[in-house]
């Protein structure tokens, strides 16, 4: 196992190119994939912050962020988070990303319920994602949520969720108290290992049935992969010092049923659940990033400025073409 890294000034800077080395006045960083144990020193040395990224590393714990009152985005996804606290002071949150952590602990959701500006939260790939009445508890619990997991949450769940709430409630604490209930984590343990090439905290394994997906989501050396489940026809062409994607949609297709995701290494679009996941050539600034409809073709154009204004070169039609469900767009 690789020594853990810990959070310096010196990585914070090196992170920080984009600032010039600033860190004071520094509103985003990418600490992803850097095998960080714990979060610390951030919020004093980068108040300013409103995107963190923490994901794929290998903390445990939510802490040190209590003053970070600028955070609009916070990735945690990838790591081994077993309670959702500390993050009350964080009062301009208004995304978090808990994708494939270890929380079984659903009822420690109640610690975001003073976040008021709190409107998604992700939180697949968790053992408590599995539990029955999962969904209608979160959205019981946190009604000011407008997304979770990536669909929206309709007006009918949130009057279901509080007509049955004290109901709901009792049946997550029960599920809670189920020591073997684990079936999630063992998906989540094979991608933390494909990712760090180690044991995770769950030490479970994955069934063979689920490994093909997990596959084309990340490599066995940790690499993000190309993926389209959602078979979708795109490009991805440079332009401006900006990488361009567009994703070709049926022009009626209700906007609430597509969601983007732009990390600074890759881009994920999720259509009517199904996801579409690429590779990016160079690294792009995600909070300048924007997504747009066409208005005559209905088409997605999602536009990520590069962090450098330089584009690797790259053959990105035979890069696709490495995974079969890819198709471009004529």
């Amino acid at each position: 196992m690789s020594q853990p890294t810990l959070i310096t000034r010196e990585l914070i800077r090196k992170r920080a190119e984009h600032n010039e080395g600033e860190i004071f006045s520094l509103e985003e960083i990418a600490l992803h994939q850097q095998n960080i144990c714990k979060i610390e020193h951030i919020d004093f040395w980068c108040p300013c912050l409103k995107i963190l990224y923490l994901q794929a590393n290998e903390i445990s714990k939510i802490e040190n962020v209590r003053r970070l009152k600028c955070l609009e985005y916070l990735n945690l996804a990838l790591n081994k988070i077993e309670i959702v606290e500390n993050l009350e002071g964080c009062e301009s949150l208004e995304k978090l990303d808990l994708t494939l952590n270890c929380i079984r602990k659903l009822s420690s959701l109640t610690s975001l319920t003073n976040n008021y500006a709190l409107r998604e939260i992700y939180l697949t790939g968790n053992p408590c994602a599995a539990f029955k009445f999962y969904r209608s508890y979160v959205i019981g619990i946190l009604p000011q949520l407008e997304c979770l997991d990536g669909v929206p949450v309709l007006h009918t769940e949130r009057l279901a969720a509080k007509a049955d709430f004290d109901y709901i409630e009792s049946k997550i604490l029960e599920q809670e108290s189920i020591k073997t209930y684990n079936p999630p984590m063992e998906r989540a343990s094979e991608i933390r290992r494909q990712l760090r090439g180690e044991r995770d905290c769950c030490n479970t394994t994955v069934s063979s049935s689920s490994k093909p997906e997990i596959n084309r989501l990340v490599s066995k050396d940790g690499r993000v992969l190309n993926s389209n489940q959602a078979q979708a026809r795109f490009t991805l062409v440079e332009e401006d010092n900006a990488m361009i994607l567009t994703v070709k949609l049926p022009k009626y297709m209700d906007t609430s049923l597509i969601d983007v995701d732009v990390q600074p290494t890759f881009v994920r679009v999720m259509i009517k659940g199904k996801l579409l996941q690429l590779v990016l050539p160079a690294e792009v600034h995600s909070d300048r990033s924007v997504a747009q409809r066409s208005l005559a073709s209905g088409d997605l154009v999602v536009t990520m400025p590069t962090a450098d204004g330089v584009v690797k070169p790259r053959d990105l039609t035979s890069e696709a073409n490495k995974v079969p469900p890819l198709e471009r767009i004529p």
